[in-house]
């Protein structure tokens, strides 16, 4: 425990969201480093590209466009029975299990309200209130587009800004609030089984956040909540394994469901996963 704050508490006075548009700049940048830094990334992280559309890293303009790499169409099947819930991205679990009186566990001794993470949406946060919560990190080897878990139709995206620590193992065993305090997109969805929210939380050098329907969410000009409607008929749908954002670094991500949904009884904290494993049941 003693390690972890030693390098949590380092934390506290970086300018967190100066060093993340540096990394944004940097990694969006062409030159004759772009290769080798690439190329050191992926030996010193062992990421694995045989799966990538296209694995010659030589091919990857900048760093960004190497990190966000599509998947060719078969390297993640997508479960497929009723009421199947996909994961939506790869990664370990942080956290699973139910969201309890408006609380949600973080880690031993930590949980976060609900409330606050979706940015003081008190709506969605009475439907979610007694539903289920998986959290998922992503490192910095893993695949990093997000995908749907189930089929939704789109209700509505909010940006909430905050800080920018590390969603780190380490961070999330020491800080609490963790994830209702770093700057974060909460997208909503109906679904046939409920309300689902997808809650993509930002860490530092996390320098941008994306959805599929609205392109860059972060960084962000202002300072203040922002939410942005889509609650009409002609809404945009997605189907479960469709996907639904990216992040431009290493982050987390936290599916919400009103629905009870019954986990795979074998997931704990600390598992590895992969975008469109099966990962339980909407009942």
């Amino acid at each position: 425990m003693l390690a972890d704050w030693l390098k949590t508490l380092p934390l506290y006075p970086l300018p967190h969201h100066l060093i993340s548009r540096l990394v944004f700049w940097l990694t969006r940048q062409e030159s004759r480093l772009t290769l080798p830094a690439i190329k050191r990334f992926a030996r010193i992280f062992n990421v694995e590209m045989n799966d990538a559309v296209e694995p010659d890293l030589a091919h990857y303009r900048t760093f960004n466009a190497f990190f966000t790499r599509a998947l060719s169409s078969d390297a993640r099947p997508i479960t497929e029975g009723v009421g199947e819930i996909a994961c939506p991205a790869d990664g370990r679990i942080s956290a699973i299990g139910n969201i309890d009186s408006g609380r949600i566990f973080q880690a031993k001794k930590q949980d976060y309200s609900l409330l606050t993470l979706l940015g003081g949406d008190q709506q969605a946060a009475e439907r979610l209130n007694n539903g289920r919560f998986a959290t998922i990190y992503l490192s910095p080897r893993d695949y990093h587009r997000l995908h749907m878990p189930v089929s939704g139709q789109l209700k509505s995206q909010t940006h909430v800004p905050g800080r920018l620590f590390s969603v780190g193992p380490h961070t999330v065993r020491t800080l609490n609030n963790l994830f209702a305090r770093n700057e974060r997109v909460v997208a909503q969805f109906e679904t046939e089984y409920g309300l689902m929210a997808l809650v993509l939380v930002g860490a530092i050098n996390v320098a941008a956040i994306e959805t599929v329907w609205h392109g860059l969410v972060t960084p962000p000009k202002g300072k203040q909540i922002s939410r942005i409607d889509y609650a009409t008929e002609d809404a945009l749908s997605l189907n479960r394994g469709d996907e639904m954002g990216r992040f431009n670094m290493g982050s987390t991500i936290i599916v919400l469901l009103e629905n009870p949904a019954k986990w795979r009884v074998d997931m704990a904290s600390g598992d590895a996963v992969r975008m469109g494993q099966f990962l339980g049941n909407c009942t």
